[in-house]
């Protein structure tokens, strides 16, 4: 498996990229998508949120009535701590499923784990990527985009991004940063360059393990006893890759995508 972290702030333009990656052939994962699915109604999820916050968050229908829950959390930074202490977890459990998912089709499968809160969750050093990639886009451009497709006012859309880590300090953490101040066609061509990078990238290391189990092999030609005991590793050194599949899909979904439908 060859893992991509896909961050960038709010309106950054993180879907059109993740849905070119798909339409390469990525897999995608998408951690708001599936931090909205934890909070559902019957849901575990809604359930404690409700305990949390009051029944005042929930609609007549028994949903989530996401902009109350964001006027709560949104400007004030222990409410969505809280808030993520609820989420994360349940989202963490849906990542490890989608990843093993992906890997027991194809072993060799590229992942897009798009993520708008990379940089908190490398921070807390919780994960670990083969490429991470920022999408990058300056603040006025993002604050017009959400006034214009989100119907925010100035001061919503700019409260939303002062919630999110700092242009500066995503940044600091890209191996590679899409531009995406400019143009959809700019864009695109930026993300079939990093495609083509990416599956040679995925492609050599698939030959360099193929050959490393070679010289394994050819070393192994000894005695009985030899074999069985690089068996033995073989069977934890797997053990600790399945493991370690699941650290690395651990998540910080923003809670943007829990207050928005």
């Amino acid at each position: 498996m060859y893992l991509i972290g896909l961050t960038g702030g709010i309106a950054s333009g993180k879907s059109t990229v993740a849905k070119r990656l798909a339409s390469w052939g990525a897999i995608g994962i998408d951690a708001d998508q599936l931090a909205r699915q934890v909070v559902e109604p019957g849901t575990p999820g809604l359930a404690a949120i409700v305990a949390e916050f009051g029944d005042t968050i929930l609609l007549n229908d028994g949903t989530l009535n996401r902009p109350a829950l964001g006027a709560i959390i949104f400007t004030d930074a222990r409410q969505r701590e809280r808030l993520n202490a609820i989420t994360h977890p349940a989202v963490r459990r849906l990542t490890r499923d989608r990843v093993a998912a992906a890997v027991a089709a194809d072993p060799h499968v590229i992942v897009v784990y798009d993520v708008p809160l990379l940089a908190e969750a490398i921070a807390g050093g919780l994960v670990t990527f083969d490429l991470i990639v920022v999408v990058h886009a300056d603040a006025e451009t993002r604050i017009e985009r959400m006034v214009a497709l989100r119907g925010l006012s100035r001061e919503e859309a700019t409260h939303r991004i002062a919630a999110q880590a700092s242009d500066a300090d995503r940044l600091a953490l890209a191996d590679v940063v899409i531009d995406n101040n400019g143009t959809v066609e700019a864009t695109l061509s930026q993300v079939d360059a990093l495609w083509t990078r990416v599956r040679a990238a995925e492609a050599g290391a698939a030959e360099a393990g193929v050959g490393e189990a070679g010289a394994g092999e050819a070393g192994a030609g000894g005695a009985g006893a030899g074999e069985a005991g690089a068996g033995g590793a073989g069977a934890a050194e797997a053990g600790a890759g399945e493991a370690g599949a699941g650290e690395e899909t651990d998540d910080a979904p923003t809670p943007e995508s829990t207050c928005r439908g």
